[in-house]
């Protein structure tokens, strides 16, 4: 009875000693500091690991730029859409119902809404930003958006297609065996 519980306070110590080495230190723990600017020569057998500045992607920089505040020169994407797009008459002819960026973020097109009633029947065109006259509002942070062509003449314009991507096909990495499916019966009974 005296060596299984000797034993069993060895195995449990040594589990915990193990499970203890394992576990992170904790914050302000007396913890020993790390060597300063010393690395260990890599093993002959393991290749080198790659320097920090070959796994950043492309046009990363070593620290981020944060934007704190938004200026009274720029919009909120969010804000934007629903804008008000006026003709030269200053009536109405649609609203922003989206934006088109491009892949390094500058604004490619505004896509205009243009017609119908509560969204159908409605068709979508896309401009450059250069169309567009920026107009204040009634208030400081509103705004509307002018341009030189009229309601008609935006619905006889060529409708904007946002991009559909083909289905993907989905792929397991087998190919179905057909050499094990039952032969085919006739009503007649087997055919030889």
């Amino acid at each position: 009875m005296t060596r299984k519980l000797v034993f069993l306070t060895a195995a449990s110590g040594l589990m915990l000693s193990v499970a203890l080495a394992q576990s992170p230190t904790p914050p302000g723990a007396n913890a020993p500091t790390p060597p300063a600017a010393t690395q260990a020569a890599p093993k002959a057998d393991t290749p080198p690991a790659p320097k920090a500045d070959a796994m950043k992607p492309a046009g990363a920089t070593d620290s981020a730029q944060f934007v704190t505040t938004q200026s009274p020169d720029q919009w909120l994407a969010s804000k934007f859409k629903g804008t008000n797009v006026l003709g030269p008459d200053d009536t109405k002819v649609g609203d922003v119902s989206d934006i088109l960026f491009t892949r390094d973020g500058k604004i490619h097109a505004y896509v205009i809404s243009v017609g119908g009633f509560l969204g159908i029947g409605s068709k979508d065109v896309a401009l450059a930003p250069d169309s567009f006259q920026v107009q204040p509002g009634q208030d400081p942070t509103d705004f509307r958006l002018k341009i030189a062509m009229s309601k008609e003449q935006l619905k006889d314009a060529a409708a904007f297609e946002p991009f559909k991507a083909p289905p993907r096909v989905p792929t397991t990495g087998m190919t179905p065996r057909t050499d094990r499916l039952p032969a085919p019966t006739h009503p007649g009974g087997p055919t030889q």
